[in-house]
């Protein structure tokens, strides 16, 4: 059986007419939401009840280490001063959700409070992932599969973006002022250092 670029095309065309363009191998789209959902649901709650933990000072190591950068001291700050709709709003980013949770939890953010943050801020992800995700899925797939040259080169493209952003915000970090020497033990800001 030999199968032509167009045959796999027309099948895969007409395999999302049949199942709409959200879901997964056929799985309807409500069950494609609930697991995203509940994948960030405990994802953020772990890294959550982790920051508790160093807080109480029985967490060491990486997730002390994370907390302990410069960079974490101004998203510590954020979420000190916006409380739970920065919670809310870091499930509209990517690459400070983990810090964002991580920060509620070291400073002890009420467990109700977060836990609402947290479900409006898990309903958006998983809504946009499921949606907005899977369309570009689904469309990489399309022009992999007609043309994969350009996939190839807006994959690159996407590559080289990523990097220089990284690139420009590791510079960014690097050249901040180091922290205050004279600030006691871990470097972190001085919240709640009674309490540990």
């Amino acid at each position: 059986m030999h199968l032509t670029t167009s045959a796999i095309v027309r099948a895969s065309e007409d395999a999302a007419a049949d199942s709409g363009v959200f879901t997964i191998a056929g799985v309807p789209f409500w069950v494609v939401y609930v697991a995203a959902f509940a994948i960030v649901l405990v994802r953020a709650q772990a890294t959550y009840w982790a920051g508790r933990g160093v807080a109480r000072g029985t967490a060491r190591g990486r997730v002390a280490d994370l907390l302990a950068r410069p960079g974490a001291a101004t998203v510590i700050d954020r979420v000190h001063r916006w409380g739970p709709p920065a919670v809310t709003l870091s499930f509209l980013t990517v690459g400070v959700q983990t810090l964002v949770n991580l920060a509620a939890g070291y400073l002890r953010m009420p467990f109700g409070r977060y836990l609402v943050a947290l479900l409006a801020g898990c309903a958006v992800w998983a809504g946009i992932w499921t949606t907005i995700g899977t369309a570009a899925v689904h469309g990489a797939l399309a022009v992999g599969l007609r043309n994969p040259v350009t996939l190839a080169v807006v994959g690159g493209a996407v590559v080289a973006l990523v990097a220089w952003v990284a690139h420009r915000l590791t510079r960014r970090t690097q050249a901040a002022a180091p922290l205050d020497p004279a600030t006691p033990g871990d470097g972190l800001p001085d919240v709640d250092r009674e309490a540990r």
